[in-house]
């Protein structure tokens, strides 16, 4: 594994948007779903912004874009099943 492929690599390319679904009730956490792609995944805690989420087709250009400088490209998002969108 080179340093481009480990996964804090992913980590702190999603950090400030791992830091800011926290502050509005969030979770974001990741995974492999090949070798090249991800899947973000965002749960919602209790009392989280029911309002503070963008759609999906927003949210996975902002986490594809963040994802740029990674060796990994996003495969999608999955957002809570109650999220409007």
């Amino acid at each position: 594994m080179t340093e481009a492929t480990k996964p804090q690599t992913v980590d702190e390319a999603l950090r400030q948007f791992t830091d800011m679904m926290a502050a509005d009730g969030y979770v974001l956490s990741w995974e492999p779903s090949d070798p090249q792609r991800i899947v973000v995944r965002i749960d919602a805690t209790e009392g989280a912004c029911a309002d503070c989420l963008v759609p999906v087709n927003v949210m996975e250009a902002i986490m594809a874009k963040a994802l740029e400088p990674t060796p990994y490209a996003l495969d999608r998002v999955i957002l809570p099943a109650d999220a409007a969108h």
